[in-house]
């Protein structure tokens, strides 16, 4: 069910926030800093600004946001021991099965992928993968490759817009801004007359 965006948080949840320890998981997910990204930056930075869009947007269940701080850590680092998740605090157990359930599994294509988010996913493995677009949409406005822009966005409007309108219709407003500015810089660029010139010939 959509929720409506806090303006900001209140003493009863910074109090509720204050009782979760991230050390655990922040420590895993430097084991990313090392993995670059396409837009600059690494995934460890990814993985911290995933955690602070939900935290914006009002989430603080423990299990979400210590399985935000993670959640490219199974997909992302080759031989990862799933174990260093599950022992890390009490939480580990429901935090690897939602990081999981956000993993692409070993032959599973980009679209099937989402799609199984979209028909199986629970409600926080949809709400951390809207917050995980997110970030990589923002992300889009330092990537100069426009093909990978044209792709990024038409993904992001055929499989995560159906997640967000289901879980947060602020995170839906959100990603359709970034879809509309995205494309807009491919407009300016005369990307998409370029391309029609190159299908034509």
């Amino acid at each position: 069910m959509a929720t409506e965006k806090p303006e900001k948080m209140d003493t009863d949840r910074m109090l509720q926030l204050s009782n979760i320890s991230f050390a655990p998981y922040i420590q895993l997910s430097t084991m990313l800093i090392g993995k670059q990204r396409h837009a600059g930056g690494n995934m460890f930075r990814h993985q911290i600004d995933t955690m602070g869009i939900l935290m914006d947007y009002g989430y603080i269940d423990s299990v979400l946001l210590k399985a935000s701080v993670v959640h490219d850590t199974v997909e992302d680092i080759p031989d990862f021991d799933e174990n260093l998740i599950l022992n890390a605090d009490s939480d580990g157990k429901d935090v690897l099965s939602l990081v999981l359930e956000v993993t692409k599994r070993e032959g599973e294509k980009k679209d099937e992928f989402l799609k199984r988010i979209i028909n199986y996913g629970s409600q926080k493995a949809k709400l951390l993968k809207c917050a995980d677009r997110i970030s990589n949409m923002i992300s889009l406005g330092f990537v100069t490759d426009s093909k990978f822009i044209e792709r990024y966005c038409n993904e992001t409007e055929f499989y995560i817009l159906p997640i967000a309108i289901e879980v947060d219709y602020n995170m839906y407003q959100e990603l359709i801004s970034l879809i509309m500015t995205r494309r807009q810089f491919l407009e300016e660029t005369n990307y998409f007359d370029k391309k029609a010139k190159e299908n034509i010939s």
